[in-house]
């Protein structure tokens, strides 16, 4: 008899799941059942059975074709049932922070029937832009189980933090030929924590992507690199009225102020503390801003620097590497201007955007700061953050002049 086919479910049929995570997980040999809520993108997945990825270097364009996929409605029993299958040994995501929490009740359901089945060990890998992601859907998915499934799962579920890392942009469907099919850049990192999967039958075995058991590491230099240069090019970019990332980091200011926040202020507090070799790391800035400079991504400040709250959170991308190069005694200033830069986000349909603008005209800017920082009023960080606002609130009202 022939083993099963080897299965993996995939939450969130959206680009990223598309372009990025489930194109890897058919390169490895699973079929892909996605799950999603768009009962439109589920219906089509099944009718097609296939898709195409473009591949949008700044020098070439390539198309990949991904096939052997379905999808089922996240919100049915169809999901449930097709975790009790023994040909399904991964659970993937790519659903946004926020919506973690909704999906993890349903897991826990599909961890039951799984239990119920006798299907054996599963491993779960939650592919958001966050810290500690599948440790954070973990702690969701045990709220929903009964006793005895909690420890059921402690003994045949891997939950394994990861980082990830690829520009994955909306895309015109018009510039290609169905709506399923996604536009990505070339670049990608997917890098697991090997201490954390469970022993399935066969072992988890994925293409392109890098098994360690230092996973903090990359996580840190992915955010406070890539995800910190992302944001202050947005806010920055958008005071002075750009619309894309690609025309932002082409002005020399701005260019200048990420390189100087990536390299000598926050890169230099992590090469510090992993140890990371200062060549190579070099050549990882200088790759990061390359990517940043692509056209062909048509990547829009909105959409990199939406959620502005979410993003001046305590250890994320831009708080987070200015509080380890004050650790390590090193500058903040080119990070407190594009903290600073956050706090003059003002877009009217971007709900966080409007709170923080809110919590400003209520508190007053200082003490907003303090709020939302955790620097002291007084203190050296708070001090240039501040200067760094009131700099950057002349480019915004010449700007809104134009």
């Amino acid at each position: 008899m022939p083993a099963p086919e080897r299965t993996a479910i995939h939450f969130g049929a959206g680009n990223i799941g598309r372009g990025f995570i489930g194109p890897l997980l058919v390169d490895s040999g699973y079929h892909v059942i996605f799950a999603d809520v768009n009962k439109d993108v589920i219906q089509k997945l099944n009718e097609q059975d296939t898709y195409e990825v473009l591949i949008l270097d700044e020098e070439s364009e390539e198309r990949a074709t991904v096939s052997d996929v379905s999808g089922v409605v996240s919100t049915s029993d169809d999901i449930v049932h097709a975790f009790a299958d023994p040909a399904v040994d991964l659970v993937t995501t790519a659903v946004g922070p926020t919506v973690l929490e909704k999906i993890a009740v349903t897991i826990a359901k599909g961890l039951h029937a799984r239990r119920e089945a006798d299907a054996g060990a599963l491993n779960i890998i939650a592919c958001e832009n966050m810290i500690n992601q599948t440790s954070t859907l973990r702690e969701h998915v045990f709220q929903s189980l009964a006793d005895d499934d909690k420890a059921w799962a402690g003994e045949h579920i891997g939950f394994a933090n990861c980082s990830v890392d690829r520009i994955v942009p909306p895309f015109d469907p018009k510039d290609s030929g169905t709506p399923l099919d996604v536009g990505v850049e070339g670049f990608y990192e997917w890098v697991v924590d090997a201490k954390a999967l469970q022993r399935t039958r066969p072992d988890v075995k994925l293409k392109g992507v890098r098994l360690t058991t230092d996973l903090q590491a990359y996580i840190e230099r992915k955010l406070f690199t890539l995800n910190c240069g992302h944001a202050i090019t947005a806010y920055l970019g958008f005071l002075k009225g750009y619309s894309t990332i690609d025309e932002a980091i082409r002005d020399e200011e701005i260019r200048e102020t990420v390189r100087g926040a990536l390299f000598n202020e926050g890169g230099a507090a992590l090469r510090k503390k992993h140890k990371f070799d200062e060549q190579e790391y070099t050549q990882y800035v200088e790759k990061t801003i390359a990517r940043f400079a692509n056209p062909k991504l048509k990547d829009e400040i909105v959409r990199v620097g939406r959620q502005p709250l979410r993003k001046l959170a305590k250890g994320d991308r831009l708080l987070g590497p200015a509080y380890m190069a004050r650790e390590y005694g090193l500058p903040i200033d080119n990070l407190a201007k594009g903290i600073a830069a956050a706090f003059l986000y003002e877009v009217p349909d971007d709900k966080q955007s409007v709170d923080l603008q809110k919590k400003i005209q209520q508190l007053g800017i200082e003490q907003a700061v303090t709020e939302i920082t955790g620097f002291s009023e007084g203190s050296e960080e708070h001090r240039k953050i501040l200067d760094a606002y009131r700099a950057l609130q002349k480019i915004d009202k010449k700007q809104r002049s134009l």
